[in-house]
């Protein structure tokens, strides 16, 4: 998938930004998280040919998303382009009641996609994940499982690479204690972002 010269910019939440640099987010910056692992693995098989930015900002929901589209990614001209969103349009719902109806979610990722497959950017589509710890974690599943089943059903739409993420902390978890690898349920420990770099390098096939 991947071509020389490419540029490759990540999106979404805090798993993704995991405390990257706002002033230097591209080849350098790029935070403590999956994003670093990937690039750290892609710059160095293939050396000046690659560019990797990161644009993931820590809360963010599909809404957010929408919104600075324009200025942190269709501005940098990606020719790739990473999403992982969903888990907080669940969250929020229950630690602050703002509900994300399905429907709407669905709706405004379209309007992220369709601008960047109107430009020819390749995408690569993340499954939003949660792991049962703490316990209450079990109770977000019927918000969250129809959001993965969505991005699922875009990712065929509009022939994205896709990346199983709750499918492999799932299979993860029965190896070593889901706290292991992410000790909210959400926000992976190094092993957890180890995982998720590994994981979506096996999907791109790079």
């Amino acid at each position: 998938m991947l071509q020389p010269g490419d540029h490759i910019l990540f999106y979404g939440d805090s798993i993704t930004d995991a405390g990257r640099s706002r002033e230097n987010c591209t080849n350098q910056g790029l935070g403590g998280g999956y994003v670093n692992l990937i690039a750290a693995r892609l710059l160095c098989d293939w050396p000046e040919d690659l560019t990797i930015t990161n644009k993931g900002i820590s809360g963010n929901r599909i809404g957010d998303l929408e919104e600075r589209l324009q200025d942190d990614v269709l501005a940098l001209s990606p020719d790739v382009v990473s999403i992982l969103i969903g888990i907080n349009d669940t969250w929020r719902s229950f630690d602050s009641g703002v509900k994300s109806e399905i429907a709407d979610f669905i709706k405004g990722y379209r309007n992220v996609l369709d601008p960047l497959r109107e430009k020819g950017v390749r995408l690569i589509l993340c499954e939003p994940f949660v792991l049962p710890v703490p316990a209450d974690r079990l109770n977000w599943r019927g918000d969250l499982d129809p959001r993965i089943n969505a991005v699922r059903e875009l990712a065929r739409e509009y022939n994205a690479v896709y990346v199983p993420f709750d499918g492999i902390f799932a299979a993860a978890a029965c190896r070593a204690d889901a706290a292991f690898w992410a000790s909210d349920g959400v926000h992976p420990s190094l092993a957890g972002h180890q995982l998720m770099a590994d994981s979506w390098l096996e999907a791109v096939d790079a």
